[in-house]
């Protein structure tokens, strides 16, 4: 039986990601692992002779660089989920056409997320926002999720951003 991925693990970690750290599915557990890209680099440089072999994240980063069997799948993270056209995608739903104008105006320069979010706000609309936001997060993971054939279970019910 393979491992089953939970859609809320899969969708924060895709919010989650930055720079210093690396998030990868992992067939074998059904969870999402991380670990510091300084490590996983290093293995992967074979400049590794100071890391503790013993240790866990250590470890779990040399199964991902000796991973040949694809137990590990990169996740998608909020660049591939493209914030931006969520909030075209968001205005086009607004039925009140001066609001939605106010709205493409909001996102077209410098500040776009932060002043889409104070347009949606100052209009009550900040919770659809994220009532939206989420779900379409929801479908882009599910989306991933069967192209990576990676078993899921729904357990977004009562998910509250």
């Amino acid at each position: 039986m393979k491992a089953t991925a939970k859609l809320t693990e899969l969708m924060d970690s895709m919010e989650m990601q930055s720079e210093d750290w690396l998030y990868r599915y992992d067939r074998k557990t059904g969870k999402v692992a991380m670990v510091e890209r300084s490590t996983y680099h290093a293995i992967e440089a074979q400049e590794d002779e100071d890391l503790d072999e013993s240790d866990e994240e250590v470890v779990l980063a040399r199964a991902m660089v000796e991973d040949a069997k694809g137990r590990f799948i990169d996740l998608p993270d909020k660049f591939d989920f493209h914030e931006y056209h969520q909030m075209e995608r968001f205005i086009r739903t607004v039925e009140d056409a001066a609001v939605a104008d106010e709205l493409w105006r909001a996102i077209k320069g410098k500040g776009a997320f932060r002043y889409f979010k104070d347009v949606a706000a100052r209009h009550g609309l900040l919770d659809a926002w994220y009532r939206f936001l989420d779900e379409a997060a929801k479908a882009f993971v599910i989306r991933w999720a069967e192209f990576n054939e990676v078993p899921f279970e729904d357990d977004t019910a009562g998910r509250r951003k």
